[in-house]
């Protein structure tokens, strides 16, 4: 009876911690963010998943008021990382999230069981899940333009799974600011700027882009009634474009 019950005990212990819907006293300034973001949070946080916060939660965080929807991250992408967030899901029997739902209702009920792994989560671009009554999306580091695209989805993987992602990561790191939200609730939350980078990516699909237009000098101008198309190049090499999202 005894080793059966130091088993028990020894699953206990290492069974990842369960996600606490508890209250929070919120400090200053963060009064305005709902519940289950914050319980979300804190659940990584027991979890020591290590994560950038984006999208609607990150603008709430940053002061917007008005936003509202799932926990969104991207997390180190590093194996235990992976492992650590795919066993902590998998213990709350995490499921795949459908935004489908009644015409006219925000209700949205069908999730779809999946079978997690470190492995799974670091191939995916976004999971879309839920648990109990939690959301959370989990992100890729999102692929800035500029460069060229990987000769094959294989390739791309591979890539950003290595050397790429990780300093996608580090980049997004680096420009994220530490918010203390309650005792024991803090995140890093994504850049404005990369807030709005994923924000676009989500609605499109790509990271948004501008080429730039080289205008003749003032000494060298076409004369007038010269077409347009003459005198506002867009060139086609990477080294001319400019990203949006890019660091100065």
């Amino acid at each position: 009876m005894r080793g059966r019950a130091n088993r028990i005990s020894m699953l206990l212990r290492n069974r990842p911690p369960a996600i606490d819907s508890s209250a929070v006293q919120l400090r200053a300034g963060f009064e305005h963010l709902e519940p289950k973001p914050i319980a979300v949070l804190r659940w990584l946080n027991a979890n020591k998943i290590d994560f950038v916060v984006v999208g609607p939660v990150g603008h709430a965080i940053r002061g917007d008021q008005t936003a509202r929807g799932a926990v969104a991250i991207v997390p180190a992408p590093y194996a235990r990382n992976y492992d650590r967030l795919a066993r902590a899901l998998t213990a709350a029997h995490a499921g795949l999230r459908s935004e489908r739902g009644l015409p006219g209702s925000s209700v949205r009920t069908e999730t779809v069981s999946v079978e997690l792994s470190g492995e799974k989560l670091a191939r995916g671009r976004r999971w879309m899940l839920r648990f109990n009554d939690y959301d959370l999306d989990v992100e890729r580091s999102a692929q800035r333009e500029g460069c060229d695209p990987a000769p094959s989805a294989e390739a791309a993987d591979e890539v950003h799974a290595g050397r790429v992602a990780g300093a996608r990561y580090q980049e997004l790191l680096y420009e994220a600011t530490r918010f203390d939200l309650s005792e024991g609730v803090g995140v890093q939350v994504a850049s404005p700027e990369d807030l709005e980078l994923y924000s676009h990516v989500r609605r499109t699909g790509l990271a948004p882009e501008f080429r730039v237009r080289r205008n003749p000098s003032a000494e060298g101008a076409e004369p007038a009634g010269t077409d347009a198309s003459e005198g506002s190049v867009q060139p086609e090499t990477p080294g001319d474009r400019a990203d949006l999202s890019s660091d100065a």
